[in-house]
């Protein structure tokens, strides 16, 4: 009898670490039943990591609106994916990592008498307020799941730590790595077309060192993007052999201070948020990655690239015991200090760019079905 597996998610990163899974399930229909509900808590970037990876939801909760609060998305998960859950009663549903959408769906899921299992667990800073809400939609996960699939041993040791039952502790590596294997594959193909990255190749200069900067968090809202922003502007302003591309989120509280501090720059390039293909495509690019992004950190090093992390903790402290990032936090000095290190200390920039990668070797989906497959 085949089991029933429902995986469930709502934001960009979350699909684009569980659309390897979800292909590598179904290429198993003999023994899973696969399906899919997303909630849309990101609706127009959750759309194309989802066409990108050519996956239709089998059900779709379009939950996102205008405004949303973290109140209002944790009801509106919570009322729509109980009917859902009731009538086809999976014997396991899936989630990912620390959005409102896995904390939720986990515990809808809990209510309903359904089995969870929690992808990317065990990822820990033990500060409530930093990543906010992240750090404890994390830790909610974790209380309720039945199988946590770790991708590193100290994420496995953070949850034996929490007294989690060994036996349901399984470390896999993290699925991102599979999905930017296959991703980059595609992106580099010479049949591979896409409008916005022959775009960016018009607006990017081949001669100079490119720099990606991505920033989003809350806790960095306010003072915080100010530091960021002089920072990026100070080294753009100091190095004309350096270009920033700086695809700008779209809430208000990034895009004033990037605009304000920003535009005009000759050597940077502000542009609206990237699909995940075109985003895959820059990094490869890149010279240097300036990010707040939890995933940036796992990704970038599997193409040999520096990042600094505009965060001052981090529940990825492996890529920092490993050497493949540094934390600067929003201190404007220490963002302009490090990045100039790396663009002009050779040895520095080959000693991170060359380290393995903590977070896997793309096979974390072969682990995670196989431990399904005995469950």
């Amino acid at each position: 009898m085949r089991k029933k597996i429902l995986l469930v998610f709502g934001t960009r990163p979350e699909a684009i670490k569980m659309a390897p899974l979800y292909k590598k399930l179904k290429q198993q229909e003999a023994s899973f039943d696969t399906r899919v509900c997303v909630t849309a808590q990101h609706r127009e970037m959750l759309d194309q990591v989802l066409d990108f990876f050519s996956i239709k939801p089998d059900y779709d909760l379009n939950l996102m609106k205008p405004n949303q609060t973290l109140n209002g998305i944790w009801a509106d998960v919570l009322l729509g994916l109980k009917p859902i859950v009731d009538e086809w009663k999976p014997d396991w549903v899936l989630v990912h990592g620390d959005t409102a959408t896995s904390t939720v769906a986990a515990i809808t899921s809990f209510f309903s008498g359904c089995k969870v299992g929690h992808v990317e667990a065990g990822l820990r800073t033990y500060n409530k307020l930093s990543p906010f809400p992240e750090e404890m939609n994390r830790q909610i996960t974790g209380r309720v799941a039945d199988l946590h699939f770790a991708p590193t041993r100290t994420s496995a040791d953070n949850l034996l730590k929490e007294n989690i039952d060994e036996k349901t502790i399984h470390i896999t590596g993290n699925t991102v790595i599979d999905a930017l294997f296959e991703s980059v594959s595609i992106v580099t193909s010479d049949k591979y077309t896409n409008d916005e990255i022959e775009h960016l190749k018009t607006i990017l200069d081949s001669d100079k060192k490119l720099i990606l900067v991505t920033g989003h968090r809350r806790e960095n809202f306010g003072q915080g993007f100010v530091n960021i922003c002089e920072a990026i502007r100070d080294v753009a302003k100091s190095r004309p052999d350096v270009q920033v591309l700086y695809p700008v989120h779209l809430n208000p509280n990034v895009q004033r201070p990037v605009n304000e501090i920003l535009s005009g720059l000759e050597n940077v390039r502000l542009v609206s948020p990237l699909s995940y293909p075109s985003f895959v495509w820059v990094m490869n690019r890149a010279e240097i990655i300036i990010t707040d992004s939890g995933g940036v950190q796992e990704e970038a090093p599997s193409l040999g690239k520096p990042v600094l992390v505009m965060r001052d903790t981090t529940e990825r402290p492996e890529a920092v015991e490993h050497g493949t990032v540094l934390l600067v936090g929003t201190d404007k000095n220490k963002i302009k200090e490090m990045t100039f290190r790396l663009l002009d200390d050779n040895e520095m920039y080959l000693k991170m760019s060359q380290i393995d990668n903590p977070y896997g070797d793309g096979k974390a989906c072969d682990r995670i079905v196989s431990v399904l497959a005995k469950a």
